[in-house]
């Protein structure tokens, strides 16, 4: 009577309790697999642009969708823009890392004393407004040269570290097909396609669009309130 009892509570528990939540569970998963996600920004890498401890949100369906949990897709709509800030598996060790798309499909990249330069073309630089270079620290923003890059089609900030050692000159080289050029707008003090080379589209996880939360690591983790929700594709 009393195994009788137990089997049908736990039962009882299974199908009222534990099955519910499983299901959603895998839901939600599913969902921040295939649909949308955020990332944690460890780094300073995508400074000014983005800072550490910054929470973006990563739109997975921007360019494809892909099965639940995988790298494989079910149907494609769009590619990657020059331009376009992804989340992307790094061939080097897998990681999952956020830059910005400098090179795409066929293009020729270079680099020359951090002149950025595309198909032969050297990329304008101007002024970049302090109101951008204002959210970094002043030691930072002493030791920091800051400039808008003028992408075909696409501005942003960018910013050079001159007392650390970098690769500030670099290829030419020929963006494969199906392959993309990573670089972080933090030029002096980010590891991407110059040292790993280019990505290939499917290991590709989504677009950076937004911040939706900051925490100031430097600050006791503090929130900056400023950042929540901030748009990352207005120009600077």
């Amino acid at each position: 009577m009393k195994i009788a009892t137990f089997r049908s509570r736990a039962r009882h528990y299974w199908q009222q309790e534990i099955r519910p939540l499983l299901i959603l569970a895998l839901v939600l998963f599913s969902v921040r697999s295939s649909l949308a996600d955020w990332n944690m920004v460890p780094t300073g890498s995508m400074k000014p642009t983005i800072l550490e401890g910054d929470r973006v949100y990563v739109n997975k369906v921007a360019y494809d969708l892909k099965v639940p949990f995988t790298t494989c897709h079910l149907a494609q709509w769009a590619d990657p823009k020059r331009g376009d800030i992804v989340v992307f598996f790094s061939p080097h060790d897998g990681t999952r890392l956020v830059k910005r798309v400098v090179g795409l499909p066929g293009d020729t990249v270079e680099l020359r004393n951090e002149q950025l330069i595309i198909n032969g073309h050297p990329v304008d630089y101007t002024s970049l407004t302090a109101e951008v270079s204002g959210q970094l620290s002043p030691s930072e923003q002493q030791q920091s040269l800051f400039a808008t890059e003028k992408l075909p089609n696409h501005r942003h900030a960018v910013m050079a570290i001159p007392s650390l050692p970098a690769k500030r000159t670099f290829g030419p080289v020929e963006v494969g097909a199906d392959h993309y050029f990573m670089m972080g707008d933090n030029r002096d003090n980010s590891f991407d396609s110059r040292f790993f080379g280019t990505v290939e589209r499917g290991q590709i996880v989504g677009k950076v669009t937004d911040v939706v939360m900051s925490l100031d690591k430097t600050d006791y983790w503090l929130p900056r309130l400023h950042r929540f929700f901030k748009p990352l594709d207005a120009d600077p």
